[in-house]
């Protein structure tokens, strides 16, 4: 007679394709709203250091020139010179800003981003 070993079922684990195909569709929605969200968050960097280097003028007039001319080489588009405000905290100038930007996703729904910040 032969000896019998006893060999134990082993359940198989993993994901199964159906499994496979959702991790993946949520994946891929994922990076194309983050493909969408990252150029605003460039943007808002730019126009952050613009501030900080308008904050170097005196008076209304110049902090939106100096702006405006950071606005042009930075090339950006949501906040202009006449959107700032601009205020004297003490003998120090302070610069600040908001804007919204709308990210469409899919049928009626929209991701809405509001950025503000102010000069350091």
């Amino acid at each position: 007679m032969k000896a019998h070993r006893s060999i134990g079922l082993r359940t198989q684990q993993g994901v199964s394709f159906l499994g496979l195909l959702f991790v993946v569709a949520v994946l891929a929605c994922i990076g194309v709203v983050a493909a969408q969200v990252i150029p605003t968050l460039i943007e808002y960097q730019a126009i952050d250091k613009a501030v900080n280097k308008a904050k170097e003028g005196s008076t209304v007039p110049e902090v939106r020139a100096i702006f405006d001319r950071a606005q042009a080489v930075d090339d950006f588009t949501a906040v202009s010179g006449k959107d700032l405000d601009v205020r004297k905290v003490g003998d120090k100038v302070v610069v600040s800003f908001a804007y919204e930007r709308e990210i469409h996703l899919v049928g009626p729904a929209f991701l809405l981003l509001k950025y503000k910040g102010e000069s350091r």
